[in-house]
């Protein structure tokens, strides 16, 4: 199946934790709505890419792990130290849903690149693929936002793939420097207005148009930021919450 529109599902949602040390992962209702997105009712195909954080080998097995139980068919693409699997543009056009790991955005903006992949993901965008994931994966398919590539201290990132004309904020709640470097960044128009999720929400477009915010916690929220007379103004937008079935 294909989503009806190209569809991105941008979010500040990871694992929760399965209480079993920090790899012990559990995956929230987040997925199951992607694949539905996607118009995947059975056994829908969810590949991951990890290629933000050098995909890792027991990040990897803790996420293959994480699904075990679930009735998602999952597969991962790693391009370190080469990619995983003979034909990546087959392998990925052949996905429901392409979800992108958190990390470094601006490494893996690099090295999708160098191997084309950033050509071949507009391709399964275009074709009904529904292209989703958290903090880097995320921002990836924006103009630009706030990132910790750098190191501790946050700087701007401006060079997303810019399918989605927004800015983008991650971790909105959770980490104190995002917010006042977003609304700056607008202010100083380094970037564009755009949206940000606090912990827990996502983001969907339809095209590019915003459609909707859901979350996986109570309380959290989405927000529009927008610069009008140079003034950033921001807006709360009430998420739907997620449930796992």
């Amino acid at each position: 199946m294909a989503a009806e529109a190209p569809t991105i599902l941008a979010t500040s949602i990871g694992f929760s934790s399965g209480g079993r040390g920090d790899l012990d992962w559990r995956p929230g209702p987040v997925y199951r709505f992607a694949a539905e997105l996607a118009g995947a009712a059975r056994a829908p195909r969810l590949c991951f890419v990890s290629t933000a954080t050098g995909d890792q080998r027991d990040y990897l097995a803790a996420t293959y792990a994480a699904f075990a139980g679930s009735d998602l068919r999952v597969s991962h693409l790693a391009l370190f130290p080469m990619p995983n699997v003979e034909d990546v543009r087959a392998h990925l056009l052949g996905q429901d849903v392409i979800w992108v790991a958190g990390g470094s955005v601006v490494n893996l903006m690099a090295v999708w690149r160098a191997h084309g992949l950033d050509r071949i993901l507009w391709e399964c965008w275009q074709a009904g693929v529904v292209l989703g994931g958290c903090s880097a994966g995320s921002l990836c398919w924006h103009l630009g936002g706030t990132t910790d590539s750098f190191g501790p201290e946050l700087r701007s990132f401006t060079d997303g793939l810019g399918w989605l004309p927004y800015s983008n904020g991650v971790h909105y709640d959770a980490e104190s420097q995002r917010r006042p470097l977003l609304h700056r960044l607008v202010k100083d128009e380094v970037l564009p207005g755009g949206y940000a999720t606090d912990n827990g929400v996502g983001l969907v477009y339809r095209g590019t148009e915003l459609v909707e915010a859901v979350s996986e916690v109570d309380g959290a929220a989405a927000y529009l930021v927008t610069l009008a007379d140079g003034v950033v103004r921001e807006s709360r937008i009430e998420p739907r919450r997620l449930t796992d079935r």
